[in-house]
């Protein structure tokens, strides 16, 4: 995690900060957090580390240990599975409005999204395939011009990364569908066709979802499961 040096906005900074090394692996699951082994890393006090934290908590994206403070949140299949779920239904709706008035730019800012993707692929860095990834479901969400659309699926994303890391790593011909997948989605938006780009959204959230579930590795919990250590 890189040293913050602005002392405005500090909470939110070590919040961005924490949650980046938690989404990209630098932070692994079950992972013991201090407030002074995280201050000491950021080069901040501990008060902003500890507001930071609680909000973290509060996303589920840490939890508490037992008497040893909290740690990252293990991987949770049927809050990745919820999640999938829920980004099925909205992706369809926001491909299926977008065709009816599809943005003037979507075509250009769409297919430099996909060149992005596409040399991320071949020059291998993860954090880059879902970077771009991310954009394009988020470029969706803006071309639907529904502002709850991106309020209710921008936290949410964050969960889905750290799932997707695994997909990406584990299975090489995975980039290379979900790439084509998104190819169609957009084709069918740009075409006004908002029947098909909403099907063809639903199945790649539902095929996404499958591929995710079967590729978390061994010991990822379920909400039934308890976190917490003595």
């Amino acid at each position: 995690m890189k040293t913050l040096t602005a002392q405005p906005g500090l909470v939110e900074q070590a919040y961005e900060a924490i949650l980046e090394a938690i989404c990209d692996g630098q932070l692994a699951p079950r992972e013991r957090l201090t407030q002074e082994g995280i201050a000491a890393r950021l080069a901040v006090s501990r008060q902003p580390i500890g507001q930071a934290l609680g909000l973290l908590k509060a996303q589920g994206f840490v939890c508490d240990a037992g008497r040893r403070g909290v740690m990252v949140a293990p991987v949770d299949r049927d809050y990745v599975h919820a999640f999938y779920e829920f980004r099925g239904a909205v992706d369809a709706l926001a491909a299926e409005t977008a065709a009816r008035w599809p943005p003037d730019d979507l075509a250009t800012r769409g297919q430099a999204i996909l060149d992005e993707a596409h040399t991320a692929m071949r020059a291998g860095p993860v954090g880059a395939l879902i970077a771009a990834d991310m954009a394009f479901h988020k470029l969706l969400y803006d071309s639907a011009g529904n502002p709850l659309v991106v309020a209710a699926m921008d936290p949410a994303w964050h969960h889905g990364r750290r799932a997707m890391s695994a997909v990406i790593t584990h299975d090489g011909d995975r980039p290379s569908r979900i790439w084509a997948e998104h190819a169609a989605i957009l084709e069918a938006v740009l075409a006004g066709d908002g029947s098909r780009a909403g099907a063809l959204a639903r199945a790649h959230a539902r095929d996404a979802a499958t591929a995710v579930i079967a590729g978390l590795p061994e010991g990822a919990e379920t909400q039934s499961e308890t976190v917490e250590e003595p």
